[in-house]
């Protein structure tokens, strides 16, 4: 996705330059993206920047009067009211729109850049110090992957980058790889790739003369932790001014914006509480290629109620057909962050941005406000793994605990968000710019005072959609929460979501087996596209059987020395019969096997 990348050396100049074009190169995806480069070889500083034409940080470098002062940045930045009014009166000289202001707070607050609201990564090289300052987002959602060779340091947006020039890097590090089966992501700073690692959230690391200097934190969530909780009484009103006062400068700038709305709770409070005129924000919702889902459906009438334009984006028979291009594409783009259960995301996303560039998503809300768990810890199917592989799978369960303990807004925020969520939202940006209100810094730090009975935090949620707009308070959700849904209508969407998670991924195999043979009865017509978008279930046994024989038994692919071939052959038998679902096992063979050939096996140049 969009980013900086870079090297800080005291090599040759001619050499560094020539290593960051190839690090540059590797990330420019798209023809909508713009890029460049600049550089200081006196403070061995070599850089460039990928960005989306028009964005927020399209511009760069940003530099100060004198030009002793130089910012290349990536990402948004959501800052308060008045921000840019107050530097201007002050006499410093800023371009109308994007990211120009942002080289004059470095020179004015101290703590640059703890005040700063927003995902983002940059570097500053300040002339007058002789330092330059490499830094991201609290959250790290907007990643910097590093590597600290003897004389060069390397960082960038995207793995393959510094795999492109780094070339001894491209190995599979074991403890990354047992995290990714059991959890799905790599947790805690490290990466698929061994030696690879991430700049971790909130850091402010500085060098000086081309070396690294000093490894230092501008944020810890214990900050926000060590807050006095408010009274259930107190926390609905100061949560609902809280969202209602940051809101609007998620709407600001001059990209247009579109909203991805859902028959959930998070997308209806923005457009509750947004109250944009009729006619000017354009909606949209992801669909089943089978039926209209309850997304859509009551997507649809918020929309209406709203006055706004509705579209719908399905990704159906013109993805199956290109499928291998997504499959290909999805691993690529986001260095295996993600497996191909979410390769429909990047064909959405482009029809997405064919409505708009920005795209305002609810994702977080619940995270943030409920403190929902999203993803867990599974064991894999015995048999699947050479044992040699077990002491990771069992080390990757125990961090996984361990990342447990601890207050579950932190969890929420600063460990579920840049762990489990980073890989879709990679694919996503690679598309367009996403944003959401729900990791404002207030809000979250709010949040840290919700009173700890989880009822509270359920009832703020809906008083923020009551108060937004009654009439959208009136409708019911696409699952069952408490105080829109009837106890009836909560059960029969809960049982219609339950039959579709087992007919779409999650049926046991002795039901997939009773499936098989009433196969002629066509049960599986009944509740497939009710609520999900996605069905790789029946698209892996159809549509994509030829695709998935081919890659998963492969010699290459039954030789990869943690897999066991027999058991690899039995799923793929079993699943393509359909007398058993191996779908969330085929996702994660699939993953692996296009990381080996896209960033193991294949040569530097590629």
């Amino acid at each position: 996705m969009p980013g900086i990348v870079g090297i800080i050396t005291r090599l040759p100049q001619d050499a560094a330059r020539h290593e960051l074009c190839r690090m540059l190169q590797s990330m420019q995806h798209e023809t909508f993206y713009t890029c460049g480069t600049w550089s200081d070889p006196s403070q061995g500083i070599y850089v460039g920047w990928v960005a989306h034409r028009g964005s927020f940080a399209a511009e760069m470098p940003i530099q100060n009067e004198t030009k002793g002062v130089t910012l290349i940045y990536s990402g948004e930045e959501f800052a308060e009211p008045g921000t840019v009014d107050a530097l201007r009166a002050r006499g410093h000289q800023i371009l109308k729109g994007g990211a120009s202001y942002l080289v004059h707070r470095y020179e004015e607050e101290a703590d640059f850049p703890a005040r700063l609201n927003g995902r983002f990564h940059g570097l500053v090289a300040d002339n007058s110090r002789d330092t330059t300052l490499l830094f991201n987002d609290r959250y790290g959602l907007q990643r910097l992957y590093y590597y600290e060779g003897k004389e060069t340091f390397y960082f960038a947006a995207e793995a393959k980058a510094i795999l492109r020039v780094r070339p001894e890097l491209r190995e599979i590090d074991s403890r990354g790889l047992g995290e990714f089966v059991v959890c799905g992501c790599v947790l805690e700073n490290r990466t698929l790739f061994r030696g690879l690692n991430l700049l971790p959230p909130g850091a402010a690391w500085s060098f000086r003369n081309g070396r690294l200097d000093q490894k230092k934190f501008y944020f810890q969530p214990e900050e926000w932790e060590a807050q006095e909780p408010l009274s259930a009484d107190e926390y609905p009103e100061i949560l609902r001014d809280t969202f209602v006062r940051n809101l609007p400068r998620y709407f600001e700038g001059p990209e247009k914006i579109g909203v991805s709305l859902t028959g959930g709770l998070d997308t209806r409070i923005i457009m509750a509480c947004h109250k944009a005129a009729p006619g000017s924000l354009p909606c949209y919702t992801f669909g089943s290629m089978y039926r209209d889902n309850q997304d859509v459906k009551l997507a649809r009438k918020v929309a209406e109620i709203c006055g706004q334009p509705h579209q719908v984006i399905t990704a159906g028979e013109e993805f199956l057909s290109r499928f291998p291009y997504y499959a290909e594409r999805t691993v690529y783009l986001t260095d295996a962050c993600v497996d191909l259960g979410r390769s429909p995301d990047l064909h959405v996303n482009e029809r997405a941005r064919q409505i708009a560039p920005v795209r305002m998503v609810g994702t977080y809300g619940s995270e943030i406000l409920l403190q929902d768990v999203m993803f867990k810890a599974v064991a894999p199917r015995d048999g699947l793994y050479q044992p040699s592989l077990e002491p990771m799978l069992q080390e990757a369960k125990a961090t996984y605990d361990r990342s447990l303990k601890t207050h579950h807004v932190t969890f929420a925020a600063f460990r579920q968000s840049p762990w489990h969520h980073y890989g879709v939202l990679s694919l996503e940006q690679t598309q367009v710019a996403v944003r959401t209100p729900y990791l404002d810094n207030d809000l979250v730090k709010t949040v840290y005072r919700a009173p700890r009975a989880s009822y509270i935090n359920q009832q703020s949620r809906v008083g923020l959609l009551r108060s937004g707009n009654p009439a959208l308070a009136t409708m019911r959700t696409d699952r069952g929460t408490r105080g829109l849904n009837s106890s009836i209508t909560r059960a029969a969407l809960e049982f219609s979501f339950k039959a579709e998670y087992a007919y779409d991924y999650g049926m046991p195999q002795w039901l997939a087996r009773l499936d098989h043979w009433l196969a002629p009865l066509h049960f599986e017509r009944l509740w497939i596209g009710r609520h999900k978008i996605f069905h790789f279930r029946p698209w892996y046994r159809d549509q994509l059987a030829p695709y998935v024989r081919e890659m998963l038994l492969d010699e290459r692919s039954l030789a990869r020395p943690y897999l066991q071939p027999r058991t690899v052959r039995n799923i793929v038998a079993g699943h393509l019969s359909g007398t058993r679902n191996y779908t969330l096992e085929i996702h994660r063979l699939l993953t692996l096997e296009l990381a080996h050939r896209l960033f193991i096996d294949a040569p530097a140049s590629a």
